[in-house]
């Protein structure tokens, strides 16, 4: 059993910053992709941003230059740096990570959501 534990949302004027973190537990012998995905209401959860276990990154175009996805594998943890916020990034967050439990088992796991609104 993977648990991912989310952290940093909250309410931020537009043009502010918030920082969100996401820390994953439990039976981990690796894990390959993590990321964040987002979900309005009303809207399908889409993808934010991405991160590989090699540090490669990908990111949605409409937060590019104002997100930034990082990790530290060593403490299974992924962030995701939000500055220049608009009242469109409001959403629901949601931590997503890619873990191999054993030599034959990888499995997606999400965590619990963190809301991030933003006025204007």
């Amino acid at each position: 059993q993977v648990q991912l534990v989310e952290s940093g949302g909250g309410l931020v004027q537009a043009g502010g910053s918030l920082r969100l973190s996401c820390a994953a537990s439990g039976i981990i012998i690796s894990i390959n992709a993590m990321g964040w995905y987002r979900q309005a209401p009303g809207k399908p959860r889409d993808l934010v941003a991405d991160i590989t276990s090699g540090g490669t990154t990908n990111y949605a175009d409409s937060v590019k230059g104002r997100f930034t996805i990082s990790r530290d594998n060593a403490k299974n943890t992924v962030y995701l740096q939000m500055d220049s916020l608009k009242p469109e990034d409001t959403a629901v967050y949601y931590c997503n990570a890619r873990v191999r439990t054993s030599w034959y088992e990888v499995y997606d796991y999400w965590g619990q959501g963190t809301q991030v609104t933003v006025s204007s």
